[in-house]
């Protein structure tokens, strides 16, 4: 099956720019989005369903912002919304589609960029995913958790990795959380193909030229449990899909 990821920066703006053709024409067996800004009731996805999509929404209270939203052509046998702390639901970042034997989470990590507050808004999510992860763990070994975890991991992550102001999303306590992260019950399922690559991003800054000089950065992940590792077959980046400042990431994978 492929599973796509994909920050859209807003559905009805991304929508208005050929979003779901480009869904048709790609056809993912699974494609969750990040960062919809949108309630259900303000976005017609009948042509999805006509294509054979189920959709499961999870939107901020505040209204036009954050939010995710799982589009699957395989109906999920449950659906689970949060992680049961109001601080982090209440921006509707997190939701959970089971198929049975296996999971998945599609997940909106905070960004920190607009303020030192926000930042620490950022890291304490990351500090309670992580016991909360653990205990999904405990029951379901195949789980797969994607999205915007607005995080670079590596220098090789980034177009600029010797750069000194440490902005959030490149800073050492973060990094260090992916460390752990790919590093004990979690597998990057692009690098478990492409180990090496440079120069491949998934989000580029709006100023500047950026995206056409790829000037970028790598912060949009496709996570396999350890068990899953072995399934992954190919993974990359649609850099075609110009919807947005982020492009969809994807894996196929043997489940």
């Amino acid at each position: 099956m492929k599973l796509v990821s994909y920050n859209v920066n807003g559905i009805r703006a991304a929508a208005k720019k050929g979003l779901y053709e480009w869904i048709i024409e790609t056809d993912p067996d699974i494609i969750c989005l990040q960062e919809t800004k949108a309630q259900p009731e303000q976005v017609d996805l009948s042509v999805l369903h006509e294509a054979g999509y189920h959709d499961y929404w999870y939107s901020a209270q505040k209204k036009g912002y954050s939010g995710v939203l799982t589009l699957s052509k395989k109906k999920a046998k449950e659906v689970q919304t949060g992680m049961g702390i109001s601080q982090h639901d209440d921006e509707g970042r997190v939701i959970l589609t089971d198929f049975g034997t296996w999971t998945l989470l599609n997940c909106y990590f905070p960004s920190g960029s607009s303020s030192e507050e926000r930042h620490g808004v950022k890291m304490q999510f990351l500090a309670d995913l992580r016991p909360w992860i653990s205990g999904l763990l405990a029951s379901q070994k195949k789980l797969i958790l994607v999205g915007d975890y607005n995080i670079v991991h590596q220098d090789k992550d980034i177009h600029n990795p010797s750069r000194k102001d440490k902005p959030s999303g490149f800073r050492p306590e973060e990094r260090a959380w992916m460390d752990e992260w790919f590093g004990s019950d979690f597998k990057d399922g692009y690098r478990l193909i492409h180990p090496d690559q440079e120069d491949e991003y998934s989000w580029w800054s709006y100023r500047a030229g950026s995206r056409a000089r790829n000037k970028g950065w790598r912060i949009d992940y496709i996570s396999v449990s350890n068990p899953l590792a072995k399934k992954v077959s190919d993974a990359g980046h649609h850099h075609d899909a110009k919807h947005s400042d982020h492009c969809p990431v994807w894996i196929d994978i043997k489940l």
